[in-house]
């Protein structure tokens, strides 16, 4: 949540005003992230985020918003975007568009142990079949084909033995693609980035999720497996923990049960989160654009996950 785009207070009151929030307070830039403008905004009303989108287009994010809330109507714990007097949830802001959410309460876990691990399981699960009626069709727009996209980008800014990495799991990934298993997989509505920065608790209270602007209709088992590459992995190495795994796995499928194809392509779609978010960090780190506190992640991380996929995968026991 880096910022590119600066918001002078007067802006950021008169949308305030808009929504009905109130006189603005205090507006702070957010740092972390490499998508969007994030600010903190405290008004009349209370705590909020204002977003500015620099990537997705006002044609794209309908689907985003609305999702949010879509799932915030069903009682799943996210954030809630404010609509103006005419309804309109997407408004514009320094000739961006620009949306207006509440600040969740407690804080993100970023040494999660079992409890947090199941907390999240459960309601990644509830979330899910929340979506099932959603009825707004966008993909998930940092999939496969965005992958085949973008690897001939970076692969001129890596060394010979990563590239040969990541052009083999490419294949790999387009040849799981291509399966019956994989068409049987069940899809939806998924976040598709549920990191633990994307996660609040209050102790060991899961509070909500947040930072939905990656999300897209993509199978149920991706969504899971970017969460158990980051949830229950040791951060240095990219070692799966197995314990944290099995608190996730097991919340998960005490709401929704995984399908036979599902437990098939686990292995699969492990490598393919890490896969995923190795692509795309190395895009932001060799390609980044110009921002204000915005801090690359580094690639190498999910190259490391990645590798630990491929040499030990991760399974799931028959029920």
């Amino acid at each position: 949540m880096a910022v590119f785009t600066q918001v002078s207070e007067a802006e950021a009151g008169k949308l305030l005003k808009a929504l009905q929030l109130g006189s603005l307070h205090a507006l702070r830039g957010i740092e972390g992230g490499i998508e969007n403008t994030n600010y903190f905004v405290t008004c009349d009303a209370g705590e909020f985020v204002l977003t500015l989108f620099e990537r997705l287009t006002a044609e794209q994010l309908p689907f985003y918003l609305h999702l949010m809330k879509h799932r915030a109507h069903k009682g799943i714990p996210v954030p809630d975007p404010r609509a103006n007097a005419a309804g309109d949830i997407l408004h514009t802001v320094c000739g961006k568009p620009a949306a207006v959410v509440n600040r969740l309460a407690g804080r993100s876990q970023l040494a999660p142990q079992a409890v947090h691990c199941a907390a999240v399981g459960d309601m990644l699960a509830r979330m899910h079949l929340a979506g099932r009626d959603y009825e707004r069709q966008q993909p998930n727009l940092r999939g496969l084909p965005w992958w085949n996209e973008t690897v001939p980008v970076v692969l001129p800014h890596i060394d010979a033995e990563a590239a040969a990495l990541l052009r083999a799991e490419l294949a790999y990934q387009n040849h799981v693609a291509a399966g019956s298993s994989y068409a049987a997989l069940p899809r939806g509505p998924v976040h598709a980035d549920l990191f633990r920065d994307n996660v609040m608790f209050e102790g060991e209270q899961l509070t909500g999720f947040f930072d939905f602007y990656f999300a897209g209709v993509d199978t149920w088992l991706f969504d899971l497996a970017v969460c158990l590459n980051d949830w229950c992995i040791d951060l240095p190495t990219g070692r799966h923990d197995a314990p944290r795994a099995r608190a996730l796995l097991d919340a998960y499928q005490a709401v929704r049960p995984l399908t036979a194809a599902e437990r098939e392509l686990l292995p699969a779609m492990a490598r393919a989160g890490a896969l995923r978010f190795w692509i795309s960090r190395l895009w932001d780190f060799y390609l980044p654009r110009e921002a204000s506190m915005l801090t690359p992640h580094d690639p190498t991380h999910f190259e490391r996950v990645l590798r630990e996929r491929v040499q030990q995968p991760v399974t799931l026991t028959p029920a």
